[in-house]
């Protein structure tokens, strides 16, 4: 299940330090470029350097972040310890929902150890008191969208130009390849691994690879070896996959045949994902394509 980041503060921490409250203490231990426009009440915690031209308005800032030039931060924004915020990224601007209202509360919640390249664009949440929450250690490309109510889980790589529309939700270990697109409300699964230039608008199940226009092509063998998956579960994994896309049975019958078998955690993880994908289904299998072998 995907956790929500803490981006404020984490055990141990100092405490972040209002610019208004606290300037004399704020300023020597913040690198702030004097183009820079930093709001009297943002919280700004040690060692954070914010470059040329950057706008920073009550936001909270963990310790240890770097925010380069020209980064514009709207709204209710919360950003944690050691990231980094790179060149034109704009963070918090409206969602592009068309009933979205200026008068709704929403935010945006990072976690920690993230890297943001140049000109990302992470909107704020839609729905009244809703945010968008990225986690711990990603890595976003240049160019990213992440659209409103987006949930991002942690060491998940979204490459350049990379389009998430609102409330998309990536799960950890995933890797989306560079200029791929994602309808709203899809769900990726846990260590995804999705060639880039491609397109998805169903939900695609954790530990496949996919590529094209909503097309799975096999299970992710490197991508499961590299996070420290045994060969027994690989192979249970496999064979959920061969169950589910391979076997001839439609997905509730080849479900039901689950039920019956056993099979260890992550396996289960797989079938239980499939089992609860939304309204538009997983994708399919491109037949001749698989590279779960």
């Amino acid at each position: 299940m995907h956790e929500s980041p803490l981006p404020s503060k984490r055990r141990g921490d100092p405490p972040l330090t209002s610019v208004r409250n606290n300037p004399v203490a704020n300023m020597s231990e913040a690198k702030i470029h004097p183009t820079a426009i930093v709001d009297p009440d943002a919280q700004i915690g040690a060692d954070v350097e914010i470059g040329p031209f950057s706008i920073i308005p009550q936001a909270s800032i963990g310790e240890r972040t770097i925010v380069q030039s020209h980064v514009v931060i709207e709204g209710d924004v919360a950003i944690g310890t050691g990231n980094f915020i790179g060149h034109g990224t704009i963070i918090g601007a409206p969602p592009q929902d068309v009933s979205f209202s200026p008068e709704r509360k929403t935010k945006v919640e990072i976690g920690h150890d993230n890297v943001i390249r140049e000109y990302c664009t992470i909107h704020r949440g839609s729905p009244d008191g809703s945010a968008t929450k990225i986690g711990d250690k990603n890595f976003l490309m240049a160019g990213a969208h992440i659209g409103h109510n987006c949930l991002i889980g942690n060491n998940i790589v979204i490459a350049n130009n990379c389009l998430l529309a609102g409330h998309v939700r990536v799960d950890d270990g995933a890797f989306l390849g560079g200029g791929s697109t994602f309808h709203q409300f899809m769900h990726i699964g846990r260590l995804v691994m999705v060639q880039g230039s491609s397109g998805f608008g169903k939900d695609l199940p954790p530990f496949v690879i996919a590529a094209e226009r909503n097309f799975v092509f096999g299970v992710n063998v490197i991508g499961l070896r590299r996070a420290g998956f045994n060969a027994h579960d690989r192979e249970e994994i496999k064979a959920a996959f061969k169950l589910v896309y391979m076997s001839g049975l439609n997905i509730g019958q080849a479900i039901e045949k689950a039920a019956t078998m056993n099979f260890g955690v992550p396996a289960r993880e797989f079938l239980d994902f499939v089992t609860n994908a939304r309204k538009r289904g997983i994708c399919p299998l491109k037949r001749g394509g698989t590279k779960s072998s």
